[in-house]
């Protein structure tokens, strides 16, 4: 997959098969359109464009509503998409200037102008332009005018996309990981670095890595302790250019908890990782960590050494996960 940080880093294509849309966590609902995406581009021996915005739309023409919380953050999303098979990935940033554009304006300047757009795959429901004035409509009234041809995705296709949007967050938002990642496809993640806590876990038996997520819009699933695999991976510095992920330098199985540590008398929300037998220094690595399965919610002790009881019964619970 090639990435573009923006439009124009993108040389027009002779055959360019394009969608377009945020595609925040990549789940099954999108990956059925990428999949028709993929089979129209092969049916006009094309190559297949994915036009995406960062920062997210909402961020940008609604500053005031802090409410969007993101499945997948930017590398995540990259990631993903070059695994669903997409030949070129590009991330415009989203200004107000390209939400003015005029829906004509889009269609003959980005789409066929930049992109070189022949055939484009796109929903019943897609709007675009200033104040979101284009439409479908718009795109089959200027096909002929600018060369391409429109493939719409079926109703139900879309309807999927927001039905598993929403049920994936609600699931994660109640802890229910199973739910969850049955909608993505594959497991729920978050991105970290490793920074330095206050030691306590390792004080009490079970060091833990303190997990910061840059993200501040990423959706944090509900309080409470998870199965998880976590992996050492690289940095990654979208630029121009082939993408190519680099391989986790190694998975291990631990126990994930996110909360406030209320037993310690903690205020602020903590994500830390107790990997299995496991030794090594982490501090400033790169980890990424697939939650798999709730154990349960975050509470309160009246004592440590019930606290490290608890702990002792939770990690018989998830080696025990690991193992069925």
């Amino acid at each position: 997959m090639n990435i573009y940080k923006n439009l124009e880093d993108f040389r027009a294509l002779d055959n360019a098969v394009v969608t377009i849309g945020t595609f925040d966590g990549v789940h099954v609902g999108h990956q059925k359109i990428l999949s028709t995406l993929r089979d129209c581009a092969q049916d006009i021996n094309g190559e297949t464009v994915l036009l995406t915005f960062f920062p997210h739309p909402r961020l940008i023409l609604h500053p005031e509503d802090d409410s969007l919380r993101l499945i997948s953050d930017i590398d995540e999303k990259v990631q993903l998409l070059a695994n669903a098979g997409i030949d070129h990935l590009i991330i415009t940033p989203f200004t107000r200037d390209f939400s003015n554009l005029s829906p004509e304006e889009y269609i003959r300047d980005v789409l066929v102008g930049k992109i070189g757009t022949k055939k484009i795959v796109i929903g019943y429901d897609h709007r675009f332009g200033k104040d979101r004035e284009g439409s479908l409509q718009d795109l089959l009234d200027h096909a002929e005018i600018y060369g391409y041809t429109v493939e719409q995705i079926p109703e139900q296709d879309i309807n999927d996309v927001a039905v598993s949007s929403t049920k994936i967050r609600e699931a994660l938002i109640k802890g229910d990981i199973d739910t969850a990642n049955s909608y993505l496809g594959y497991p729920f993640q978050l991105t970290g670095k490793v920074v330095r806590g206050n030691q306590l876990g390792r004080n009490i038996g079970y060091p833990t890595a303190n997990l910061h997520v840059e993200e501040r819009h990423k959706l944090i699933p509900a309080y409470g302790i998870y199965a998880v695999e976590a992996a050492i991976v690289e940095p990654t510095s979208i630029q121009t250019g082939p993408y190519n992920p680099h391989p986790p330098e190694r998975v291990v199985q631990g126990m994930g908890y996110i909360g406030t540590r209320p037993t310690v008398d903690g205020v602020s929300r903590s994500i830390e990782v107790h990997l299995f037998d496991f030794e090594g220094d982490i501090y400033n690595k790169t980890l990424r960590v697939k939650f798999l399965h709730f154990i349960r919610h975050d509470q309160w002790f009246e004592n440590m050494q019930d606290l490290v009881d608890q702990m002792a019964i939770d990690e018989k619970k998830v080696r025990a996960f690991f193992t069925h």
